[in-house]
């Protein structure tokens, strides 16, 4: 019941895998002060670990987002037919030639994958040699399991063994649990199985930041002027994030 009245009204009903609701959030993302400030936040913190030097960097699931205004030259690209994209691709399958790209960055897309080993070789292909994939994913803490159970409407399975899951909708499958499955309870299991990554940066972050703005798909608590007052919390609570985490930020280097 909590979560129907939460719900921004223009995103009820509608199938979370048609592209028109990309397009809606991107103008939900546009209109929501609160929420455009958390996304430029996220895109500088993704801006700034870039390596530098020359060569394309590649945007995996660019749909809703704006983190072209912050990378100059930035190739976009989404799994479906959408407005203002370069390219239309599969992660799993990057039609890319090998050494090709500096950067993979991308914002709350890895855990949509359903085959995430897949991607790690393809992005290992055609990243060359210390070249970064920079995201920002979900995150499991103990107040993140309770608010991605009771109000988020994807999967969001800690407990799973396997890091995939089936294939379904581009949007609708997922398991928001997957990052930190791969990152930090199975860490010594990926640095096995791919020595050519290294886990460079695991920054647990917002607590409440995103929650109070009601994201995508749910109506704002909060207005914008309170942004600076909220992220002021948050600095506090430096210390409990592995706590309270909702995301994380996250970089893998190429070796």
């Amino acid at each position: 019941m909590l979560r129907r009245w939460l719900a921004h009204p223009d995103t009820r009903g509608l199938d979370i895998d048609d592209p028109r609701l990309t397009q809606l959030r991107r103008r939900i993302i546009s209109e929501k002060s609160f929420l455009r400030q958390i996304y430029q936040e996220w895109y500088r913190t993704i801006a700034a670990s870039l390596p530098a030097g020359d060569g394309p960097v590649l945007e995996i699931g660019s749909g809703a987002g704006f983190l072209h205004e912050f990378i100059p030259g930035l190739v976009r690209s989404e799994v479906f037919d959408c407005l203002g994209m370069d390219v239309i691709l599969n992660a799993l399958t990057l039609p890319l030639s090998a050494g090709s790209l500096r950067a993979i960055v991308m914002t709350d897309v890895l855990h949509h994958l359903p085959e995430p080993r897949l991607f790690f070789s393809e992005a290992a292909r055609c990243l060359r040699a210390g070249g970064v994939i920079s995201m920002i994913e979900p995150w499991v803490s103990p107040w993140s399991r309770w608010v991605y159970s009771h109000l988020h409407s994807e999967p969001f399975h800690p407990e799973s063994e396997d890091w995939g899951f089936p294939a379904a909708g581009p949007l609708s499958g997922a398991n928001g649990a997957l990052p930190w499955i791969i990152f930090e309870r199975d860490r010594a299991r990926f640095e096995r199985e791919f020595p050519q990554w290294s886990i460079h940066t695991i920054q647990p972050q917002m607590p409440f930041r995103y929650l109070v703005s009601g994201g995508v798909s749910m109506r704002s608590l909060m207005p914008g002027a309170a942004f600076g007052i909220w992220r002021g919390l948050e600095n506090i609570l430096e210390p409990l994030m592995r706590y309270v985490a909702m995301f994380s930020f996250i970089v893998l280097r190429r070796a």
